[in-house]
């Protein structure tokens, strides 16, 4: 591993209190593809993602949920898990690929409307990868003392379909632009962490041991490009979002294999005392055949959600994580590997539960 591949500084990372927020109904693929004009069949040969959740009406576009009231909603729940309110909150981190407004920052709005003030409030422009960084950035700063020593709140999450345009022919669409409308769903995440562990019960206990992410795609493409259109381009006729599937299925599950080789050397853990996997989510198909060759044969317990939730980007680690803590045991130990397509970054990090 490169210098400063893994962050180590401030030691482990305690989850203290984990929520997440999905915005109306799930919307099953015979729904999906009698809005869209498609074949549900493709959806589920070509996916496997069962259901997603969308904070737009697909009858008529309109935006019902926006970012920063899916991040509130998944803040709230994570500060009541931890029995913590707002003015205990040392600094707000948010990570998103699709803020409300380039300005002011949804972190922003999240932590005026929260009620918190005077804190350091952080966002992060990013992918699948953003949860990890967001975490290696609140490591940081409660080793630096930010916020006072208090815990921060770490928020992911993404509204897709409001960059997507849903009046179009979908037959005509190409496959590498259709995959966003089937691939794609919305939501958010939350964690409250602390240097420390807290004072409830042990699934409150659980802590982030290792933090890893880095740029591994130096002279490549992008597998993913969402445009941003501003007045003198809006007009154009680019697709908002659009994706190379052929080089996500070719590299992710490479990349992927890297990460949980370098995590399990960092922490100097054997295959075999690893019990839960959460594998990349990207879609329902893709991701089972990642995690079977991650866990290479070993009984390794898969945590995984995109097939019921879709991929809704930086929520997806959030949700994996509010699962994992309802089945780690003390004692147990989980790796976690997450993998952007858009420049091609490697992120992973490993929880561990304390025996009692």
């Amino acid at each position: 591993m490169p210098p400063g591949g893994t962050a180590r500084r401030g030691g482990a990372l305690h989850l203290l209190g984990v929520g997440t927020a999905l915005p109306g109904e799930p919307v099953d693929n015979e729904t999906l593809a009698a809005a869209l004009g498609i074949a549900s069949e493709w959806m589920e040969a070509f996916i496997g993602t069962r259901a997603r959740h969308f904070a737009v009406d697909l009858a008529g576009g309109q935006v019902r949920w926006t970012l920063e009231d899916l991040c509130t909603d998944a803040a709230d729940r994570a500060l009541a898990d931890a029995g913590v309110e707002p003015d205990g909150v040392g600094f707000v981190v948010l990570a998103t690929a699709t803020p409300d407004a380039l300005m002011p920052t949804t972190a922003a709005l999240l932590a005026d409307r929260l009620g918190i003030g005077g804190t350091p409030v952080y966002q992060l422009q990013s992918g699948c990868t953003g949860a990890v960084q967001a975490f290696a950035l609140a490591r940081a700063l409660l080793a630096d003392g930010a916020g006072g020593g208090a815990p921060g709140l770490v928020v992911g999450g993404d509204v897709c379909a409001r960059h997507l345009d849903l009046r179009q022919d979908f037959r005509r669409l190409p496959p590498g632009t259709l995959v966003n409308y089937v691939l794609f769903g919305d939501g958010a995440g939350a964690a409250l962490v602390g240097a420390a562990p807290g004072p409830r019960d042990a699934r409150t206990r659980a802590a982030l041991t290792h933090v890893t992410h880095r740029l591994d795609g130096l002279g490549l493409p992008p597998g993913q490009r969402v445009e941003w259109f501003g007045a003198a381009d809006r007009a154009s006729d680019r697709p908002a979002a659009t994706e190379d599937y052929k080089a996500v299925e070719q590299r992710v599950p490479v990349m992927a294999l890297e990460v949980r080789d370098e995590l399990l050397d960092a922490c100097g853990w054997p295959p075999g005392s690893i019990d839960h996997l959460l594998p990349p989510q990207l879609g329902g198909r893709m991701t089972e055949r990642i995690a079977r060759e991650l866990s290479h044969g070993l009984k390794w317990r898969e945590v995984s959600c995109v097939a019921e939730t879709g991929n809704n980007g930086n929520a997806l680690v959030f949700l994996q994580l509010e699962r994992l803590l309802d089945r780690i045991r003390p004692g147990q130990r989980a790796l976690g590997i997450a993998i952007e397509s858009s420049k091609w970054i490697k992120a992973g990090f490993t929880v561990e539960a304390p025996h009692v």
